[in-house]
């Protein structure tokens, strides 16, 4: 059965984009490009199928579509640039059925001018076809923020950028049912350097209050309060917060390698967000020593493994980190999180505590590296001998705040 959309990749960015497309009547299939985790509860996915979505894994149906989204990650590779991998074996899968007056559409985190230089002649070849004549092309950033109830994909603006203006407006009147908004960009190139300063902003401004973090630490200021009173500024401001490291799929970009200059402030930003796991594994050990505890053989419990509150996913996640420099150190390390039902750290899985309030009692320290809402902090704050928190979310005094 022919379908409206066909949406390529069902992770973090696919999986959303058929969930709006299915909510506004939008017929739509959805095809893997390898093991993807997304982020949507099982509710959610079983809503889409009953709305009509249809994931399979028969490449014929991206042939007897309009609109064709690739949605494929671009995690880091071995040298720290993007690995396009899998928006390669998307395209040449697309690229064999496409047909004249389809539309293509990349959301994928890339690089300026990858949608132009790579993805283009990928179609073209495979296809017979040309871009811009013989099929619209444009590049549309994700801007998906999992878990976030308040930003959905119709009250998001959606940019877009075409090879053509022809090819802008086919992906505009595609998204114009999505979206109540959409914002058209002067061409691919502006619209893929839009993604890539949003995802930097963010990073960048996470380093600053990560560095602020350590500083007033070592002032003994309180930052969290600092940060409270800061955000009253009505102009000029926008409060992040400090925490255990950056995790997720937006991966910061410097251009190093595909530039004629790097941005150097995104390169340092990567590295400031880098060292937090270890600096949260230091304050540990500067706790327990002060409470005449050492890290060897210390009972640790970790809270909130994921990279995000009230989400399952765990790419990139900070913990990670955590529990290994603990190991490391000696530390029994074990975890809670209603999210996880198991977890692996350097190919070992790290024991579950079952009852939260008998671990947190039971463990000399327990860090809180995630802020989950089922979590009563109040609560653990008063069971927990020893209570270090990353996100700042314990009330003033309960604990040991990063």
């Amino acid at each position: 059965m022919p379908a409206d959309l066909a949406v390529i990749g069902l992770g973090p960015y696919g999986l959303p984009l058929a969930q709006a497309a299915v909510a506004a009547g939008i017929s739509t299939i959805g095809y893997a490009t390898g093991p993807e985790v997304g982020s949507l509860s099982p509710a959610e996915l079983r809503r889409m199928h009953a709305a009509g979505f249809r994931p399979g894994t028969d490449a014929a149906q991206l042939g007897r579509v309009r609109t064709a989204v690739i949605c494929a990650p671009t995690p880091r590779d071995a040298d720290g640039g993007l690995d396009l991998g899998q928006v390669e074996a998307a395209a040449r899968t697309l690229a064999e059925r496409l047909r004249p007056h389809t539309t293509v559409i990349l959301e994928s985190p890339v690089l300026p001018g990858t949608t132009e230089k790579f993805l283009r002649p990928l179609l073209e070849k495979g296809s017979g076809l040309r871009a811009g004549r013989d099929f619209h092309l444009a590049y549309a950033p994700s801007r998906v923020d999992p878990g976030n109830r308040d930003h959905t994909p119709a009250g998001t603006p959606k940019v877009i950028g075409g090879l053509t203006p022809a090819c802008t407006e086919s992906a505009a009147a595609f998204y114009g049912r999505i979206t109540d908004k959409v914002v058209r960009a002067r061409g691919l190139r502006e619209a893929e350097t839009v993604q890539l300063l949003e995802t930097n902003f963010r990073h960048v401004n996470i380093a600053l209050v990560n560095e602020m973090a350590v500083l007033c630490y070592e002032l003994g200021v309180d930052l969290w309060d600092v940060i409270r009173c800061a955000e009253t500024k009505p102009y000029g401001f926008q409060a992040f917060r400090p925490g255990p490291g950056v995790g997720g799929h937006g991966v910061p970009q410097d251009l190093t390698g595909h530039a004629t200059r790097t941005l150097r402030i995104v390169e340092l930003a990567q590295q400031v967000n880098h060292r937090m796991p270890r600096y949260v594994v230091q304050r540990a050990a500067t706790l327990l020593n002060e409470y005449g505890k050492s890290a060897r053989g210390a009972r640790v419990l970790l809270l909130g493994v994921t990279y995000k509150a009230d989400l399952a996913d765990l790419q990139a996640t900070p913990a990670q980190e955590v529990a290994i420099r603990l190991m490391e150190m000696g530390a029994s390390v074990s975890y809670h999180d209603p999210y996880v039902a198991a977890w692996n750290v350097l190919d070992r899985p790290v024991p579950r505590a079952d009852s939260l309030y008998e671990a947190a009692a039971e463990a000399d320290l327990t860090i809180l590296l995630q802020q989950h809402r089922t979590y009563d902090l109040q609560g653990l704050s008063v069971k927990a001998q020893l209570l270090l928190d990353t996100r700042g979310a314990t009330p003033t005094g309960a604990a040991h705040r990063l």
